[in-house]
């Protein structure tokens, strides 16, 4: 059975923790799904990690919609949200409805996703939602806002902060968003705003308290040199395909394949 936004408010109430990853391929998606993932994210972070920018922030909504569709195919079991790009909603919630219009119609995508809080995206949020999008919310670092913020900084660290993203958070609960990513933010703030809200907490980077976790695939399977210092590399799978192309290329060099 396929997960919908319904059941993550109820694994929040049950206590289970929610698991996120990102996919921006057909493969990786498939075996995301087949593990049992379940949320499957395609994020913009697909700039850095699939398309070599330097940041998420030249990704396109057609880029987006290009690699949703590919996701799409591989996903049979999990819920699945896209992230809309940097000023493809920040103009207007008109232009948030048309951009999130794509999307849905032209993915298959369950969700989208959008990055800000209190005042600036609640109007939009609202907007979206009463039109039958669901929105999944992100405050902490956004890293579409990096260079305002001064880099990829840890966000909510200050008693002011913290007490500004947490009435973000219970603004973008009561507009309507059906789960909100903190990102890169002190832990105590990850479970207060947790334990406040009724709606599910996606962490990265946010503490263990958080109703579920999110990274970033390629940084989980140590695809790149370097990863957030908040992720955790489970296997190195950089290492295991350069050793498979060098063996592969000594055998055709020296005759050995194929076989015969």
């Amino acid at each position: 059975m396929a997960i919908t936004v319904q059941q993550l408010t109820r694994f929040k109430k049950e206590g289970r923790p929610i698991v996120v990853l990102t996919a921006s391929d057909y493969p990786f998606a498939q075996i995301l799904d087949q593990a049992g993932t379940d949320v499957i994210l395609v994020g913009d972070s697909l700039g850095m990690v699939t398309l070599g920018y330097e940041t998420t922030l030249p990704v396109t909504l057609d880029e987006m919609i290009h690699h949703a569709k590919a996701v799409r195919r591989g996903v049979k079991h999990a819920l699945m949200v896209v992230d809309l790009p940097f000023m493809t909603y920040q103009e207007s919630p008109e232009q948030a409805m048309r951009s999130a219009g794509r999307v849905m119609k032209e993915t298959g995508a369950q969700a989208v996703k959008l990055e800000g809080g209190y005042p600036d995206m609640v109007t939009t949020i609202t907007q979206l939602v009463q039109a039958g999008i669901p929105v999944m919310g992100h405050l902490g670092l956004m890293p579409q806002s990096v260079h305002q913020v001064g880099g990829f900084r840890q966000q909510g660290r200050s008693p002011a902060g913290a007490e500004k993203m947490m009435e973000e958070a219970i603004a973008l609960e009561q507009a309507g968003c059906f789960a909100i990513v903190l990102e890169h933010i002190p832990d105590e703030l990850g479970l207060h705003i947790s334990q406040k809200l009724t709606i599910p907490t996606i962490g990265i980077g946010a503490g263990s308290q958080c109703d579920g976790q999110v990274l970033v695939t390629a940084d989980l399977l140590g695809l790149f040199d370097w990863q957030p210092k908040f992720a955790k590399v489970y296997t190195n799978i950089r290492e295991s395909i350069t050793q498979a192309v060098q063996t592969f290329s000594s055998e055709v060099r020296e005759h050995r394949f194929p076989e015969g």
